[in-house]
């Protein structure tokens, strides 16, 4: 906005479409004028030519800016996004339970760094160091998602969440035991997932009833598309139905990890990604 009259600032653009359509009512002017004065016909008429050439010269100029400019933009657009990837993997390993593997988060967050970042912008360097003999697999394996097909969503909370709660919700709950909890309702998700997704010749009988079962569950339009568990998976070692799962369960609905539903005589978890 213009200081003195409240009226909004031209445009660079249109300040220069201002000054180009003057110039050309100049050039109109001096094209009668020669009509008017046929001995001076000629200087005038190169004195016009070199003035639109200059003119047109000055546009393409200003046509190789505005390319240059949007061809920038995709490029600081891909920038913004990697870094919030970036910001995302370091919150997952910055809370990442000790007695789960990090250096799988950290290849990650190098390999990301170095594809979708410019050297600038890489934080490999940023990443902590851990000692290896803290970082034993205390989960049981779980089947690898299917090519093509993202794992669920591992969100895990930080110390800054689980302090922001009353006292009366978090309890006796550490930071270690809900993101454990956190990784293992995302394993449920991954093994669900491989359910629905596997061929029936590839599955074994006694998980026939289950894939069906599951994949009525997931042609519903509450969870069409998204990664989820049914409570009756919750069998331990990291989440149980006793007391302290139940605590844990509602920490992270509280905390917007998941919502629930009830489809037909199942309570369905729906896990949601990190914002």
């Amino acid at each position: 906005m213009d200081a003195g009259g409240g009226r909004p600032a031209a445009s660079p653009l249109d300040t220069v479409a201002a000054a180009f359509k003057s110039r050309v009512m100049e050039l109109q002017d001096l094209v009668l004028a020669r009509s008017m004065f046929p001995a001076t016909a000629m200087p005038d008429l190169a004195s016009v030519d070199a003035s639109v050439t200059a003119m047109e010269s000055r546009v393409q100029d200003i046509r190789r800016c505005l390319q240059e400019e949007l061809d920038a933009i995709p490029k600081a657009k891909l920038i913004e996004r990697s870094l919030k990837q970036q910001e995302k993997l370091q919150h997952m390993l910055a809370n990442v339970p000790s007695g789960m593997h990090v250096d799988v988060f950290a290849t990650h967050l190098e390999q990301s760094s170095s594809r979708m970042l410019p050297e600038r912008f890489n934080f490999s360097s940023s990443v902590p160091e851990y000692n290896e003999c803290e970082l034993k697999i205390k989960e049981e394996p779980v089947t690898a998602p299917k090519k093509g097909r993202a794992p669920a969503p591992r969100w895990y909370i930080s110390t800054e969440e689980l302090d922001s709660l009353s006292s009366y919700m978090r309890g006796r709950l550490t930071l270690e035991k809900v993101n454990i909890a956190i990784n293992e309702v995302a394993s449920y998700a991954d093994a669900n997932a491989h359910l629905v997704t596997c061929p029936t010749n590839k599955l074994s009988e006694d998980k026939w009833d289950k894939a069906l079962e599951l994949r009525k569950i997931a042609a519903t339009e509450a969870v069409k598309g998204k990664p989820f568990f049914l409570e009756v998976d919750i069998k331990g070692p990291g989440l149980k139905l006793d007391q302290t799962g139940k605590a844990i369960l509602t920490v992270l609905r509280h905390l917007g990890r998941f919502h629930e539903t009830r489809i037909g005589r199942h309570r369905v978890f729906i896990l949601k990604k990190q914002a």
